[in-house]
């Protein structure tokens, strides 16, 4: 416990803030902000402006690091919108796929799966997911009138996007190339890469994760407007999520219109290379 440290008011927050070089015009606005917003949430966003003796460079503003914060913030409610896209046509792919080559209850023969599938792991998770959504309607209904049995176009809607993936990752190789053609037109390798990142942002925008000024775990294969320098970063993330959305159109003029118009609302507080877009970012991300 002595290497915990001990909480500190909104005031000695702010004579912190001003002790490291950051310029605070307005103190009750920034008491306002930090009521809102936790301290160690928003100190994250200080990180590119962050020197080595933990004070920032010269002219870093408070209110400059809030509104990078407001913009992650409205970002990720851009990727959120545009992964529940993608998930509900993965599952609708997925569903129709397997029902027609395996049948309603396919995905419970261990045959039907990859050789070094844990297919017992696989049931305990999906019994864990029915059992945490008991109480919806139609998980009662086919408890009670279906004799517990459920179709994998009911299941697959149990899934979380993580599941989702995995199911995938442990088809058939060439159930996973037919449906990586058919659905994303990739390979099947390309699009297991592109699932995992996928779940990663996810994750982190479900958790309210920061987005800006991060490298991401997950590589994204086969996206040739990506090189060493951008691949681990936001604008990777959104070139993933550009070549799994399955709507061209809709891309264009819903998620890639809203990114546009974000970014240039912010574009006196945000710096593109902070979050890895090249100077032709519209022109790549268009679908």
């Amino acid at each position: 416990m002595n290497n915990v440290k001990p909480p500190i008011t909104y005031e000695q927050q702010i004579a912190k803030l001003r002790s490291r070089g950051c310029i605070i015009n307005n103190e009750n606005d920034a008491i306002e902000i930090l009521s809102k917003v936790n301290y160690y949430r928003l100190s994250a966003y200080f990180l590119p402006f962050k020197k080595q003796d933990d004070t920032y460079v010269q002219g870093t503003n408070f209110y400059t690091i809030y509104h990078i914060y407001e913009f992650d913030r409205k970002l990720r409610n851009i990727f959120f919108s545009a992964i529940e896209e993608i998930e509900i046509y993965l599952r609708a792919g997925l569903a129709y796929y397997h029902a027609h080559k395996y049948g309603a209850l396919g995905y419970l023969n261990e045959k039907n799966y990859y050789p070094k599938h844990k297919h017992q792991d696989f049931l305990n998770k999906v019994e864990a997911e029915k059992d945490k959504r008991k109480k919806e309607p139609f998980v009662e209904h086919h408890k009670i009138n279906k004799g517990d049995q459920f179709p994998i176009w009911v299941i697959i809607e149990l899934f979380s996007f993580g599941m989702l993936s995995f199911f995938y990752s442990d088809l058939p190789v060439n159930d996973q190339k037919t449906i990586a053609r058919s659905l994303f037109k990739t390979h099947q390798k390309t699009l297991r890469s592109w699932l995992i990142c996928c779940t990663d942002i996810r994750n982190s925008c479900a958790h309210f994760g920061r987005l800006y000024y991060k490298s991401f775990s997950s590589i994204p294969n086969g996206i040739p407007e990506l090189d060493y320098k951008n691949n681990r970063s936001l604008f990777g993330v959104t070139m993933t999520l550009k070549s799994l959305y399955p709507d061209m159109n809709k891309w264009n003029v819903e998620i890639l219109k809203t990114i546009t118009s974000l970014i240039n609302e912010y574009q006196e507080e945000i710096q593109l290379n902070h979050i890895g877009f090249p100077d032709d970012w519209k022109i790549k991300l268009i679908k």
